[in-house]
């Protein structure tokens, strides 16, 4: 005799009610407990704010010259604050001038932007891949799981730049091939931590009475298994942002990622790299942009790891 779902969802939620919810209360407090992951949080607020109010931070747009707008420049200018000394009469340009006459400051700013659609664009489609795979293999077993881990670790043998970049090249150069690549890169490890996490919950007393109460496969799966199993998931997404960020802007420095005249902050250091020693603040202020993004992203995430793990909170 099989429930109906109403019953079956009332018999199996009465067994994770509990531990769950009382792990939704205590997720944010733990998490602002700790100084490191309250950093990363502020840090990653004001990425957003950037990258949301960007066209009105920015003075000028990315892409144009300051020859197109009629005003003065040189190539290389280094940054030009008023509040510091720089002459009334020049234009303010709070982080010079780049090769092409751009203003840094306004490229930086909307780099911001671009790197969080790169961030969360390629991991939410290597999550979701990923997920897919690993809760398959891992629900499944046997030769289900022995084929579909094989085909991971075949994509793990490789390095994953070095992948990406073969990847790029067969796709053609571009900014949506560079992020593509990145997430199919980046799906064997998510469906490692998915399947791991479905052979530890698959085993518990809800899915048990679940499969005792009649509930499909595909139901279990989806409804009791999946939720529970996510947490692992979660803190690993949030530190694949961070090195999806820092893998595009490497695809991009070495040129087969964002292309001109893309404000990406990898790009803008290789365009102007030869630049170094006669205007070094044209790489200097990108890579602190790449390396705030990415250690915000990993506070958050070793942040969330702490919180939801209980093994270290004891």
């Amino acid at each position: 005799m099989t429930l109906s779902q109403p019953s079956l969802d009332a018999a199996v939620d009465a067994l994770t009610a509990s531990p769950a919810s009382s792990l939704r209360r205590d997720t944010i407090r733990n998490i602002l407990r700790q100084r490191t992951a309250v950093v990363g949080l502020t840090i990653m607020l004001l990425l957003v704010l950037v990258a949301v109010f960007a066209d009105v931070i920015a003075p000028f747009e990315p892409n144009v010259s300051m020859l197109d707008l009629g005003l003065p420049g040189t190539r290389g200018l280094p940054p030009c604050i008023h509040l510091l000394g720089c002459p009334a009469d020049q234009t303010q340009h709070l982080m010079g001038l780049d090769s092409n006459l751009r203003d840094a400051f306004s490229r930086v700013i909307h780099g911001a932007r671009v790197s969080l659609i790169i961030g969360l664009a390629t991991v939410t489609v290597a999550i979701v891949i990923g997920t897919l795979i690993g809760a398959v293999a891992g629900y499944s077993g046997g030769r289900t799981d022995n084929v579909l881990m094989r085909l991971m670790d075949v994509v793990l043998s490789f390095p994953s730049l070095i992948l990406a970049i073969t990847i790029v090249t067969v796709l053609g150069t571009g900014l949506l091939n560079a992020m593509l690549a990145i997430a199919i890169v980046s799906i064997p490890v998510y469906a490692r931590v998915m399947r791991a996490s479905v052979l530890s919950v698959r085993e518990s007393d809800f899915v048990t009475a679940s499969r005792a109460l009649g509930e499909s496969s595909v139901g279990i799966l989806s409804r009791r298994i999946l939720p529970n199993a996510l947490t692992p998931l979660i803190v690993q997404g949030t530190l694949g942002i961070g090195g999806a960020i820092l893998e595009v802007a490497a695809l991009s420095f070495v040129g087969v990622g964002a292309q001109p005249p893309t404000a990406e902050w990898g790009f803008m250091i290789a365009s102007d790299r030869n630049l170094f020693f006669s205007a070094p603040h044209l790489i200097f202020f990108p890579g602190v942009a790449i390396t705030l993004s990415v250690l915000a992203f990993n506070l958050i995430g070793d942040g969330l790891r702490d919180a939801l793990d209980p093994r270290l909170n004891r």
